[in-house]
């Protein structure tokens, strides 16, 4: 059978994700598997919903009510939230913002496909605990078991860094400083770096547990802080595991202290309300947090009425934008994607 030359779609989409988002965006691993699987799933609907072959689609055969109709069919039919939706949304409007640079003639349709808006939703109260709930969790590691004692070091830094446990799976013994000042480097969205200051007992924990784990040498600079029982890099899932074991064991302990659903982001919303609530100015959380804009940060204002006035006060009374920053700043899918240049 004579090899089908592949369609300007899949041309477009295999440059798109394997050169143009991680070579000229700097885009992080996983924000590429999101935008791919955004597009796995558009593959599908396009086959299930309009007999259209992933090997038949066309740049012309996608138009606006075509994406449009995909939006609704996530809600509708997938029970997909609005915030996942609006997640499909942004991967898709990248895609032909980037197809407007690369294919000029196509600039109609990318800009009538990029003005779909994104849905409003009601935005989810913030999910934290209160200082006891972080010291009932980080007091259920059993320091007599060298598993143990990884794990109190990870929760603790979980919590004292207020890092997305996708950036803290991705340290290495060498971002961590022990010695004054003791910071630790984070790498964020699309690879943007900030150093973010450690408490002490955070770092008495931390030396302790790299002399362990013999992680001090300069020769061990690249390798995990953390990792699992077969040595490799600990991962997101991981993490949720070795939390909810401690979670878990908290609430026994102690009903009716801990909220009914926490995630490792949780600790993220803690550290940001209780540093809030030590009267830390807003922007240095935004720093601490790698938020980009202070408007994603003033959420953490909203939970209680004294935070939320002293913590706008302390932003808006000063105009003056120049406020110093102490931290400055699965391959089988994608050989799936790449298989629509087959036949």
């Amino acid at each position: 059978m004579k090899n089908q030359k592949p369609t300007d779609f899949a041309y477009h989409l295999t440059n798109f994700l394997s050169i143009y988002l991680p070579g000229q965006r700097g885009f992080s691993k996983h924000t590429i598997e999101s935008y791919r699987d955004t597009f796995i799933i558009f593959l599908r609907y396009c086959s299930s919903k309009l007999s259209i072959n992933p090997d038949k689609l066309t740049l012309s055969k996608i138009t606006k009510p075509l994406v449009e109709g995909f939006l609704n069919w996530l809600c509708e039919e997938n029970g997909n939230s609005v915030t996942t939706r609006n997640q499909r949304l942004s991967a898709i409007r990248s895609f032909f913002k980037y197809i407007q640079e690369e294919a000029p003639e196509q600039m109609l349709k990318c800009q009538q496909i990029r003005s779909i808006p994104i849905k409003k939703h009601q935005q989810k109260a913030v999910n934290y605990l209160a200082f006891d709930g972080i010291k009932s969790v980080l007091s259920m590691p059993d320091l007599e078991k060298h598993g143990g004692r990884r794990d109190l070091c990870m929760l603790s830094l979980l919590y004292d860094t207020g890092a997305r446990v996708s950036e803290l799976c991705f340290i290495e013994a060498g971002h961590v400083r022990l010695e004054a000042p003791s910071t630790i480097k984070l790498f964020g969205k699309h690879n943007k770096v900030r150093f973010v200051p450690l408490m002490s007992k955070t770092v008495e924990l931390l030396k302790a547990y790299m002399a362990e784990k013999d992680l001090l040498g300069i020769d061990k600079a690249s390798h995990p802080l953390f990792w699992n029982k077969r040595g490799e890099k600990l991962t997101p899932a991981g993490v949720r595991y070795v939390l909810n074991k401690y979670t878990d064991a908290a609430k026994q302990a102690s009903p009716g202290i801990l909220p009914d659903d926490i995630s490792p982001h949780s600790f993220r919303h803690s550290k940001a309300v209780h540093l809030l609530q030590s009267g830390i100015n807003l922007i240095y959380i935004r720093d601490i947090l790698g938020h980009a804009d202070i408007k994603t940060t003033e959420i953490y204002a909203k939970v209680d009425p004294k935070s939320k006035r002293d913590a706008l006060e302390s932003v808006y009374q000063n105009p003056n934008p120049d406020v110093p920053n102490s931290w400055h700043e699965d391959k089988s899918l994608m050989a799936w994607l790449a298989a629509l240049k087959q036949s």
